[in-house]
């Protein structure tokens, strides 16, 4: 458990700190909320003594919880010198901004018995000034986006890997059973010549060599592979950058059998050369 990165996730009430777990959670860590202070160390021990497959923590504490403030210095020095791997990640912004937030959701601020909400983000703002000061990262969210934000947590937390990246699929189909509702791109190939008709291929499948052969053979398909490829390369970044975390391309033919999946290959090979995380789904290929 002492090899298991733990990120304590507090900071100022209205800063961003559930859309900073929820960023964490999509990267595979595992999170909880609210976390009180003073069962830190038990729930660490408890999970020393279980054969769990979790390497990321994510755990969330904030003012909340009323023992946070007089206790969380005291834990935190003692885990570390315990040899836990612990790193504090502190979210802030401006009070102009905070105030402008709890105006938009009309949520209660957690000091809201000190009097009014500008007083009570100062209050808060003086009882974690010493928290702030000992956190390994502080991001000032006053301009983030939530997008903006889950890039920003995900290059401190070192969680930019392979396996922390978007999850994309490739998903081959059948127009005739109706497209699939789950994409978020579709291309049609019925502008490539159809396999179907050859008699020697007409039994076989777009995972056949021969099928693949005849598919890649005609300079449309060999423009089209170019052309579209280029196309994701160029927009996979970005929807990255906009927090996306899954990537469902459906490629359609008529029947699903042997030009979808063919080009549904292709890509995928040409996208998991780039070092890009892959699954592959034939939907339709028994039916067409």
């Amino acid at each position: 458990m002492k090899a298991v990165t733990i990120i304590i996730v507090t900071g100022f009430s209205g800063s961003g700190k559930s859309s900073a777990i929820d960023a964490l959670e999509d990267a595979g860590f595992f999170c909880v909320d609210n976390m009180p202070v003073l069962l830190l160390p038990k729930f660490l021990e408890l999970r020393s003594g279980t054969a769990s497959e979790v390497q990321k923590l994510a755990l969330g504490m904030d003012l909340r919880e009323k023992e946070f403030i007089q206790r969380h210095g005291e834990i935190f020095t003692r885990l570390r010198q315990e040899g836990y791997h612990l790193e504090i990640l502190f979210l802030k912004a401006s009070e102009e901004t905070l105030i402008k937030r709890y105006s938009q959701t009309r949520r209660q601020h957690p000091l809201s018995m000190a009097g009014s909400l500008r007083e009570s983000i100062r209050e808060e703002m003086a009882q974690l000034k010493e928290l702030e000061a000992m956190a390994d990262h502080v991001i000032d969210t006053s301009d983030f986006s939530v997008h903006r934000l889950k890039e920003e947590i995900s290059r401190l937390s070192g969680i930019c890997e392979k396996e922390g990246g978007m999850k994309i699929t490739l998903l081959s189909f059948g127009f005739k059973y109706g497209v699939p509702p789950e994409s978020d791109l579709m291309i049609d190939v019925r502008f490539i010549p159809n396999p179907y008709f050859m008699p020697q291929l007409k039994a076989l499948d777009g995972k056949d060599a021969r099928v693949r052969q005849f598919v890649c053979k005609w300079p449309q398909t060999k423009e089209f592979l170019t052309r579209y490829t280029e196309l994701l390369k160029y927009l996979i970044p970005l929807y990255e950058k906009e927090g996306k975390s899954y990537l469902t391309i459906a490629i359609g033919c008529t029947g699903g059998k042997h030009r979808s999946v063919t080009i549904a290959q292709e890509i995928s090979s040409h996208l998991e050369e780039k070092g890009l995380q892959v699954t592959l789904t034939h939907r339709d290929i028994e039916l067409g």
